[in-house]
């Protein structure tokens, strides 16, 4: 089954030096188009311009060998149903989390995360708690 990777996984490799390859392994992946614009949002947020440097070029490099999956309508329909049930159940999660669950939903993968958490609530989504 091919993987999702979470944002949570791409900031852990960044902080600890280690590879995707390490965290992931050879599975087929991909992240959302929810992970890119959280992943440049830390790059804006930098403190110092070295810093700002340092995490550009990781984003950057992430970005040019990772497929970044859309918000299409049929993950807006995936978004929609895992919101109202986590809301009916007193459940939530994170806005942007909710996106990237419903992005694996709709293309049959499973998510790698650090948050494990949060996801696990998710019916019918395989986590992979890194």
């Amino acid at each position: 089954m091919a993987v999702l990777i979470d944002t949570s996984v791409l900031i852990d490799v960044e902080r600890r030096g280690g590879t995707l390859e390490h965290a992931i392994g050879e599975q087929e992946r991909a992240i959302s188009a929810i992970t890119v614009s959280e992943l440049l949002h830390g790059v804006h947020r930098a403190v110092g311009e070295s810093v700002r440097v340092r995490r550009e070029a990781f984003v950057e490099h992430l970005l040019a060998s990772l497929e970044a999956l859309p918000v299409t309508m049929a993950v807006a329909r995936a978004h929609a149903g895992v919101w109202a049930g986590l809301e009916r159940k007193g459940k939530m999660i994170g806005a942007h989390d909710l996106w990237i669950a419903a992005t694996a939903l709709t293309h049959g993968m499973s998510l790698a995360t650090a948050n494990a958490t949060e996801f696990e609530r998710i019916p019918g989504l395989t986590v992979v708690a890194l």
